[in-house]
C-alpha cells in the first residue's frame, strides 16, 4: 500500500541519476566536514546541497534534468573512466593494459607472454610490447 502511495507520487518526476549521486556524495562529504571543523557555513552550504539534490529528484521538468546531467556526465565523464580503469587494472592479474602509440585505445593482453607484437583494432597499427 504505501509502495503503490509512493509510486503515485514518484509518477513523472525525474528521480535519481549520476549528478544526484555525485550530489548527495559531495553533501555528505561537506556535512561530516562542517560537524568536525564546527563551520557553520559549510553546515548551511552542505544542507543548501541536499535542498537541490531533493529539487532535481522530485522535479517535473524532466528535459531539463536530463540536460543537466548530461553535462555533468561529460565533464565528470574523462575522471570515471580514468577510475573504472585503474580499478580493472589492480584487480586484473591476468592481463597487462597498454595505449595504442597511433590512436590512444587501450588495449589488453595476456601476462607473460614475453616481447608479443601488437596489433590496435581501432586503427590497425602494429607494436612490439613486453608482456
Amino acid at each position: 500500500m504505501i509502495r503503490n502511495a509512493i509510486q503515485r507520487f514518484m509518477y513523472g518526476r525525474y528521480g535519481n541519476d549520476q549528478l544526484n549521486l555525485f550530489l548527495m556524495t559531495l553533501y555528505l562529504l561537506l556535512y561530516l566536514v562542517s560537524m568536525f571543523v564546527r563551520s557553520e557555513l559549510l553546515y548551511w552550504v552542505s544542507f543548501a546541497l541536499l535542498f537541490f539534490t531533493l529539487f532535481r529528484l522530485l522535479s517535473r521538468n524532466l528535459e531539463r534534468r536530463r540536460m543537466e546531467n548530461i553535462r555533468f556526465m561529460r565533464a565528470a565523464g574523462p575522471v570515471i573512466n580514468w577510475i573504472h580503469f585503474r580499478r580493472a587494472t589492480r584487480r586484473d592479474k591476468e592481463h597487462v593494459y597498454f595505449k595504442c602509440p597511433s590512436c590512444g585505445q587501450r588495449l589488453r593482453v595476456p601476462r607473460g607472454r614475453g616481447k608479443i607484437t601488437v596489433t590496435c583494432r581501432s586503427c590497425g597499427a602494429s607494436f612490439q610490447e613486453k608482456s
